[in-house]
């Protein structure tokens, strides 16, 4: 067994300040060896994701105790039999283990893979194992397969990315989440082209990376919204034209475009922000949402739309990528500077922080902060 330290949620809906409260509590575990198919992995840097945040607060309810974290990178320690990797490889963790042979993996859309999404919901690892033990013999659950708020983690090989060692963890744990979702539902979701104008709602680290994506993807104009002033400032760093969130929020995109943006972007997980990027989407355009609401909040639409205006609504889950495929897409557009993720971290901080890390959060204080593991 290899022992690791890891934040473990025992409780969820305690209340903010977490500093406080305390609901990830650092706890001592232990880890069996990987099984079939399965790696054990040193993580080198995990961010921290507002689906971590809905676990925690108690929105995405999730069997307890779990070991959290979702959005990493790390160095490959041991292999179990049946994978292709080996001790040495670096790795980005994605939070759907696909298992490549459900017809939904064979269609080519590995985020909707039949066992990943039973897993994920169960808190096991792909083959429906837990790898996790503690002291007095339970075994926490794995968080979406990953669980990197943890020295080491065990992982199904089908959420591994091997990716080249000379890209720093506190980088590339960001493809694991961030940037798959957020550049993946701008680039194939809502297949940004030259000279679309864009709206991106909602500037946490899965939004920036929408901004950037449409940007690397030459749309004329990218107009990115919140409520945060701060956050729309970088944003606009970036190359985005920043837009105030609120009620007014439609109508100056109407104005900025001429009736409407040709693709809108919903990141925040919010039903009503939802519905106004669905009112600042133009006739013919595409309104893609990639946040999490609550389950069964009802969404309000004017259904004729649909239909009179020929829109489109979809949703993104992991940003519709085949993560094999698109982090080493994702990483060479960084290496060649069209998509320069690393702007979005706020800063770096030890494992014993990392409730104060999420007050910032929930706060709006932070876009990507990352625990990193020496």
């Amino acid at each position: 067994m290899t022992a690791t330290r890891a934040a473990v949620l025992v409780e969820s809906g305690r209340p903010a300040p977490y500093a406080a409260s305390r609901p990830l509590e650092i706890a001592e575990l232990r880890l069996d060896p990987p099984g079939h198919g399965e790696l054990l992995v040193r993580i080198g840097a995990a961010g921290l994701c507002h689906s971590d945040l809905s676990v925690i607060n108690g929105s995405r309810p999730r069997p307890l105790p779990m070991a959290l974290g979702h959005e990493a990178a790390g160095e490959v320690v041991e292999t179990g039999p049946g994978t292709e990797f080996a001790p040495g490889d670096h790795v980005v963790l994605a939070f759907v283990p696909a298992c490549g042979h459900c017809e939904r993996c064979v269609a080519g859309r590995p985020a909707l893979c039949v066992p990943g999404a039973q897993a994920n919901g169960a808190g096991t690892l792909l083959g429906g194992g837990r790898r996790f033990r503690a002291a007095d013999g339970t075994r926490p659950h794995h968080h979406l397969g990953v669980s990197a708020f943890s020295e080491y983690t065990v992982v199904s090989s089908r959420s591994a990315v091997k990716i080249d060692r000379d890209l720093p963890f506190d980088v590339a744990a960001l493809f694991g989440c961030a940037v798959l979702t957020g550049a993946g539902a701008a680039l194939h979701s809502a297949a940004v082209s030259p000279g679309d104008t864009v709206a991106v709602f909602g500037l946490g680290g899965v939004g920036l990376s929408a901004v950037l994506a449409a940007k690397a993807a030459g749309a004329s104009t990218v107009l990115a919204v919140d409520v945060v002033a701060p956050k729309r400032d970088l944003a606009e760093r970036l190359g985005a034209r920043p837009v105030a969130g609120g009620p007014d929020a439609v109508e100056a995109i109407r104005d900025l475009t001429s009736g409407g943006a040709e693709k809108v972007i919903d990141t925040t997980g919010v039903v009503a922000v939802l519905e106004q990027a669905y009112a600042a989407t133009r006739p013919g355009g595409t309104t893609v949402t990639v946040g999490l609401p609550a389950p069964g909040a009802p969404l309000t639409l004017p259904a004729l739309s649909l239909v009179a205006e020929e829109r489109t609504l979809r949703g993104s889950y992991l940003g519709s990528c085949v993560p094999r495929r698109d982090v080493p897409r994702f990483i060479a557009l960084y290496r060649d500077g069209a998509l320069p993720v690393d702007a979005l971290l706020s800063g770096r901080l030890p494992l014993d922080e990392i409730n104060a890390g999420f007050d910032r959060l929930h706060t709006a204080e932070a876009v990507r902060q990352l625990v990193t593991f020496s």
